[in-house]
């Protein structure tokens, strides 16, 4: 099988390289010290394998699945145990928490091999890790976007609203706007909801862009958003807004 080891810390890679020392089942195919790096060579190099860290520069190791378009085994490698619900959501093959043991990375690896031979028995893999799948235990603070001009990260609080549009989702701030594959509702499921709200069926309106909200016609509304952008309010949303910003 072949690997590749996504991790900032120089003495972590150095012990994965060490426990598989004698082992001629796994090779390591590259090493890389940020989120953005390891994203670009999964998808160019295609492993069966990824050693993978949570905490990384630029972006973090749960952004870097929902970047890669293969389906590459996933092993966390984390020094924080609060992480371990939403890597197991992502369905990683293991979790192993820093500092393991040559034991227990021999496990991980029993594991790595057990659904390498799963795979290689199904026409159709779904064992794989599941990018979209998203833990709405976790809030986001930022959103990365790859699109055909490279990668995009786009902090919650420059983002005016969300448009739904089928299966993406339509990003719109004050410096553009960004197309993202992914539903209004997974989405809606990640966001504070003090601060984002789903005024329509269509729509997640920052509260934090609002200017203005005024009757549209029966049962409906607008608000008037920076940029003088108008976006239609349901009944419901109208509500939701009400009480969020109390008036």
């Amino acid at each position: 099988m072949r690997a590749i080891v996504v991790e900032d810390e120089e003495p972590a890679r150095q012990l994965i390289h060490s426990y598989l020392t004698g082992i001629d089942d796994i090779q390591i195919i590259g090493e890389y010290a940020d989120g953005y790096s390891g994203a670009i060579a999964i998808n160019r190099d295609k492993p069966d394998l990824v050693f993978l860290d949570i905490q990384l520069p630029r972006i973090d190791g749960f952004e870097l699945l929902e970047l890669i378009d293969c389906k590459p085994q996933i092993v966390f490698t984390t020094a924080y145990d609060q992480h371990a619900i939403e890597a197991f959501e992502r369905n990683a093959t293991d979790y192993l928490l820093k500092p393991f043991s040559r034991e227990r990375f021999l496990k991980a690896l029993d594991k790595v091999r057990e659904q390498y031979q799963i795979r290689a028995g199904r026409q159709h893999d779904s064992q794989a890790p599941d990018i979209s799948s998203l833990s709405d235990a976790v809030p986001l603070n930022r959103i990365v976007i790859k699109d055909s001009k490279g990668i995009h990260v786009v902090p919650l609080d420059a983002v005016s609203y969300f448009e739904a549009q089928g299966d993406y989702v339509m990003i719109y701030t004050a410096n553009g706007r960004y197309m993202k594959k992914q539903t209004l509702k997974v989405l809606e499921n990640r966001l504070n909801t003090n601060t984002f709200i789903r005024v329509h069926r269509s729509y997640i309106v920052n509260t934090g862009a609002i200017q203005k909200i005024e009757r549209y016609e029966k049962g409906s509304y607008l608000a008037l958003l920076k940029g003088n952008i108008r976006i239609k309010i349901s009944e419901t949303g109208y509500k939701k807004l009400r009480e969020s910003l109390d008036f």
